[in-house]
């Protein structure tokens, strides 16, 4: 089964169920097969609504982390894993430089500290973009991973995923929790938006999907896995991912429930960390289930427009390199060149981000 990154507006269910305005998704090329357009009237997506902070605006910062050298070259991109991941094509891409490690709690308030930035998960909802909402619910906060005693199967992510208000990137499971002594834990609840304000502060960007795949490979090639082909060589976890029943019953055998501090786990032939397990990671592209098929050769920027036949309306980016919760039953996107995706107004305590330069830092 493939995984889904849980989108805030599942609390709203009933009330964002028709089509975004937004032309990247309605002027776009689709697959052969028709697909039925909402006629109702347009809702815009939770980003586009409440987005209070003004990207440009932003003064340069710098965040300080240590950056690796990812020479350009030629590889096999893709997997037959997943099928929005296929054809596996060939893709060569140019030098540049990417963090070491996931973006951490530390980094991300010295940005806040720096620039009064405020998070998605932060904001304000207003009442217009709800109707039928409870006011008492329309409130800032963010999806948390919340393990259900039992489950009537694995098809409905509600089960497990859950609204919660005051949760965001300070609070990461809810407004009791605190990020105070964790600061080399990877910053979560980090919606699109979010990561790539930072990105702009710090003087750096999101990495295309294709740099990413390419870092995250870490020299090898054809490989299963991004560390290599066997899940656990000598018997050691390589990544921060799932073991036991999902989503009833963590074990932790890889010494972790939730997130890991960042260098927890063994580090690529780059010197890359986490580019497996542990959260998910914006990449800068659009997504689209069938864009492999068109992909150029030479540093693909991914499609102009989003699509994902299975919520139309919304406006998706990929997310890359799986999170500590994907698992053999569920989700088994740590397997080398799967993609995730999730709408860009949205977070969750498992979803982070890294940078990428083109430049020397």
């Amino acid at each position: 089964m493939t995984c889904k990154t849980p989108l805030i507006y599942f609390v709203f269910a009933i009330t964002i169920l028709s089509c975004n305005p937004d032309k990247k998704v309605r002027q776009q090329k689709q697959p052969a097969k028709k697909v039925s357009v909402c006629a109702a009237q347009d809702m815009p997506s939770r980003a586009k609504t409440i987005a209070t902070a003004n990207v440009s605006t932003i003064i340069t910062g710098t965040d300080k982390v240590k950056m690796c050298y990812i020479k350009g070259g030629t590889f096999d991109m893709g997997t037959t894993s997943s099928p929005d991941a296929m054809p596996i094509h060939r893709v060569t891409l140019d030098d540049f430089y990417m963090d070491e490690h996931e973006v951490t709690n530390a980094q991300f308030t010295r940005f806040v500290k720096s620039t009064g930035y405020q998070t998605i998960a932060e904001r304000p909802l207003n009442a217009k973009d709800y109707p039928g909402v409870p006011p008492e619910k329309l409130k800032p906060g963010s999806a948390v991973f919340t393990p259900p005693k039992k489950t009537k199967g694995l098809q409905n992510y509600l089960q497990w995923w859950q609204y919660v208000i005051g949760a965001n990137w300070k609070h990461p499971n809810g407004p009791d929790d605190t990020i105070k002594g964790n600061d080399n834990d990877p910053v979560v609840h980090i919606s699109y938006e979010d990561a790539a304000a930072y990105a702009k502060w710090a003087g750096k960007r999101l990495p295309t999907e294709a740099e990413w795949e390419f870092a995250a490979r870490g020299k090898l090639t054809n490989s299963k896995y991004y560390w290599g082909q066997e899940l656990k060589p000598q018997n050691k976890w390589q990544a921060n991912i799932y073991q036991g029943n999902f989503p009833v019953s963590n074990t932790a055998e890889d010494g972790f429930i939730g997130v890991a501090p960042i260098k927890s786990f063994p580090a690529n032939a780059y010197g890359l960390y986490d580019m497996d397990g542990n959260v998910w990671e914006w990449c800068a592209d659009y997504y689209r289930p069938d864009y492999y098929a068109s992909s150029p050769l030479k540093n693909p920027q991914g499609p102009s427009d989003s699509y994902d036949p299975e919520e139309l309306q919304l406006v998706k980016r990929v997310q890359r390199g799986a999170s500590f919760l994907c698992n053999p039953q569920y989700c088994e996107r740590y397997i080398a060149g799967s993609r995730g995706k999730g709408e860009v107004g949205s977070a969750s305590n498992n979803l982070g981000f890294r940078c990428v330069s083109t430049k020397k830092p």
